[in-house]
């Protein structure tokens, strides 16, 4: 689409980033991870349509904060002035994920069945993709206003895992992310992994309550309607704040 970056209306736009540092060396193979999102994806969004752009630019998002280790060469954002933040929690730089990789900094918390503090970002990726080999993530609906409001072991059940929230995106009149805001349930993806409670710590009741009273999504402060007016983008140099509500699927 004409005035619009590749990003926006192709979900593996920056896989053709060649000459961007990668963490491995080359831009990651996501054939996996797209084959499991048309398996399992809820919605199929008009292509051009508000959903569909800010799909893409989720995916192409995840694949910068994942792979690319140089904030220089994310191009879905604004460098300069970009933050994010989880669950009302303070917004950290991208050097912040950077630092201690995307699993981390999106669970953010310590929980029954996992601490972030206790695991850097090389541990977090292998625990992670050996636990979730496919990761897809799904937008359901587009809004246009912000919401209101010891070692552990499971055993794998070859099921998917499905964990659904909200995400407030700020963008410049580039179309680059400026401020993300996301609200969901970290805790529901272990709720997955382990049905049964199997792998549940002693601790585990504090820890869920503790993860609870500082989640609006958890403590069901805000709702998500499909009564919202859709907007676009708004004059000056910032766009209308977009909201999202999301859908990640793994496989276990």
């Amino acid at each position: 689409m004409a005035g619009l970056p590749d990003y926006m209306t192709d979900p593996n736009a920056v896989l053709g980033d060649v000459d961007a540092e990668w963490r491995h060396g080359q831009p990651p193979d996501y054939s996996k991870t797209r084959k499991a999102f048309e398996q399992a994806k809820q919605t199929s969004h008009e292509p051009g349509s508000l959903p569909d752009l800010v799909q893409n630019l989720v995916k192409n998002w995840e694949i910068e904060a994942s792979f690319k280790t140089n904030l220089r060469d994310w191009r879905t954002v604004d460098p300069d002035a970009y933050t994010f933040a989880v669950n009302g929690g303070p917004p950290q730089p991208a050097e912040h994920m950077l630092k201690v990789g995307t699993y981390n900094a999106i669970i953010g918390a310590p929980n029954a069945w996992y601490s972030p503090r206790r695991a850097d970002l090389a541990s977090s990726h292998k625990t992670f993709k050996r636990m979730m080999p496919t990761f897809a993530w799904e937008v359901l609906e587009v809004y246009g206003g912000p919401p209101n409001g010891e070692k552990i072991t499971a055993k794998a059940h070859g099921g998917p895992i499905d964990i659904q929230g909200v995400t407030v995106a700020h963008l410049n009149d580039k179309f680059q992310v400026t401020k993300l805001e996301t609200w969901f349930d970290p805790v529901e993806m272990f709720r997955q992994i382990s049905p049964e409670g199997s792998a549940l710590s002693k601790h585990s009741s504090a820890a869920l309550a503790g993860a609870a009273a500082g989640c609006p999504v958890m403590a069901g402060s805000h709702g998500v309607s499909g009564d919202e007016t859709v907007q676009g983008a708004g004059g000056g140099d910032e766009a209308t704040v977009v909201l999202d509500c999301h859908r990640i699927t793994a496989t276990g």
